[in-house]
């Protein structure tokens, strides 16, 4: 044992952390405390940074789903790391950072080198990650070369990065929104098809209507869902780098380059460098900074706005057709779900809930997110900083609904039987606009809407079928046999063009663009 170390001990029984009167440790058992403490505080640290994620506890909708995961602080913090590494192997292809650096630098750029944890507290001194991300990934790459580290985060700006990172997160969680958009579609086509004919009462304003079907409704969810999937397809096709520098000007890139004021350079390299950035990331390259000009996060938010109420669409209908007294769909059976805590009879429709708890929250978020284009001078001082959660939710909550979306569709059961009482539920009075066309040219518009509105109203009174009542009434009988009135209170003859709507319908492709199809005037169909 050195004397140092001797002396170590010494003084540290007479400062009174070991008492006189006990042994004290040999140093192998004291540094194997400090090892176990150090483990101590490593797990504690561990697990305060668990029970501080979110983990969708009161987010149901997105919890587990993988879109959770794409847009997690892991994943944006991945993101950030790339648009570093892109930066520098494009300014290494303009010859303004080694290659060697740059290979560096893309090689150390990976999140599991840095504390997420750390990283997101120290955001708080900067109002951003990026300052902190840059600090110590400058570290982490010094690391491995000193000199490489220079090259880091060169002639950038925060937002420049965190942006990028943005586009990169939301171009990465629309890779699995879209598919998922794409087989809710296909399972819509499915069911418009099969159900092409299979009649069931329109509603309106909550009451019975008319007779529609259910294809044609199932068709109309399905071009809502194709909507969503082609704007989504649109704004990912355009998502931009973001390479302004400190007031979007490129001075700083610039600088770096030898490209400053006066030279001959400054736009071919500003547009250079923009285009290898937006290569080397696998975006789209703006024409414009855009730190103050926020058109790729508001049409962002929207299509994410329009495809949650697309999908909301086709939720609440499914959950006004499970009611008890209607019947009429089903969500998949699954062992253990839609269970009440209270009440062991139930199977709720929990996955239309969901969709449509999602539905009614992405609007508002993405409304923010709109909010946030009024943003001052070159670049906000809050105005930026409040789209970052708000994006993100949007991202998660929409993806969340179209993966649930799939499973709703793909295994959605549909009682025609049920379907088909419901139809008598008014005795006829769903036909009473047939009749009253029919009667208006036998007893003129006027007597014939009042025909009609007697007869209805005593059939909802009596509970007896308006077609026999009709057939009671001389006036009616006069005109028209008792087999004429029975198929003109028939519903299955009373879908109008429903049919043909479906078949038009059906042949917008359900992948990539779609061509506008339109009504030929001889009533057949075309495409434009």
């Amino acid at each position: 044992m050195s004397d140092q170390r001797a002396a170590g001990r010494a003084g540290a029984v007479g400062d009174g952390h070991f008492p006189a009167s006990e042994p004290v440790p040999d140093l192998p058992d004291r540094e194997q405390a400090a090892d176990r403490e150090r483990t101590a505080s490593s797990v504690q640290a561990a697990q305060a940074a668990h029970w501080h994620a979110d983990s969708g506890l009161l987010s149901p909708v997105r919890a587990g789903t993988p879109v959770e995961a794409a847009v997690a602080d892991h994943a944006w913090l991945q993101a950030m790391l790339d648009a570093e590494a892109a930066l520098a192997r494009a300014q290494a292809r303009l010859g303004t950072v080694p290659h060697e650096a740059a290979r560096v630098i893309t090689d150390a750029a990976q999140a599991r080198h840095l504390d997420l944890f750390a990283l997101a507290r120290r955001a708080r001194e900067a109002a951003n990650p990026v300052v902190a991300l840059v600090q110590e990934f400058s570290a982490v790459v010094a690391a491995r070369d000193a000199s490489a580290a220079e090259y880091v985060h060169r002639g950038s700006t925060s937002q420049d990065i965190l942006d990028t990172g943005a586009m990169l997160v939301a171009d990465r969680a629309l890779g699995l929104i879209i598919p998922d958009l794409d087989r809710t579609a296909e399972a819509l086509a499915t069911l418009a098809e099969r159900h092409r004919d299979t009649t069931m009462a329109g509603r309106t304003l909550t009451l019975h209507a008319v007779p529609t079907t259910f294809g044609l409704k199932a068709a109309g969810w399905m071009w809502l869902v194709l909507d969503a999937a082609e704007r989504l397809r649109r704004v990912r096709d355009g998502l931009p780098v973001q390479l302004g520098g400190a007031a979007g000007t490129l001075a700083g890139y610039l600088e770096y380059a030898g490209c400053g004021h006066g030279s001959p350079r400054v736009g071919s390299y500003a547009q250079e460098l923009t285009a290898a950035f937006a290569d080397e990331a696998g975006l789209a390259q703006p024409v414009l900074p855009w730190h103050a000009l926020r058109t790729p996060m508001v049409d962002l938010a929207a299509a994410l706005a329009f495809t949650a109420g697309a999908l909301g669409k086709v939720a609440v209908d499914v959950q006004s057709l499970t009611r008890t007294e209607v019947g009429e769909v089903h969500e998949g059976t699954v062992a253990g779900r839609g269970a009440s805590s209270a009440m062991p009879h139930k199977r709720n429709p929990v996955l239309a809930t969901v969709i449509r708890s999602a539905a009614l929250q992405v609007p508002q978020l993405a409304a923010t997110v709109t909010g946030a284009m009024a943003a001052e001078d070159e670049r906000s001082a809050g105005v930026w900083h409040a789209e970052w959660e708000p994006l993100r939710e949007c991202l998660r909550l929409a993806g969340g609904a179209a993966a649930h979306a799939v499973e709703l569709t793909e295994n959605l059961s549909v009682a025609t039987d049920r379907m088909r009482a419901n139809l008598g539920l008014t005795g006829g009075q769903l036909v009473s606009e047939r009749v009253a066309v029919a009667l208006a040219p036998l007893l003129g518009k006027a007597v014939a809407k009042d025909v009609l509105s007697r007869a209805s109203a005593d059939a909802a009174g009596s509970g007896r079928p308006l077609g026999t009542i009709l057939g009671e009434l001389p006036e009616v009988t006069r005109h028209l046999t008792a087999a004429q009135i029975a198929d003109l209170v028939e519903p299955t003859s009373y879908t109008g063009a429903a049919g043909v709507l479906v078949d038009r319908a059906l042949t917008r492709p359900r992948q990539g663009r779609w061509q506008e199809v339109v009504m030929a005037p001889d009533g057949e169909e075309s495409q434009d």
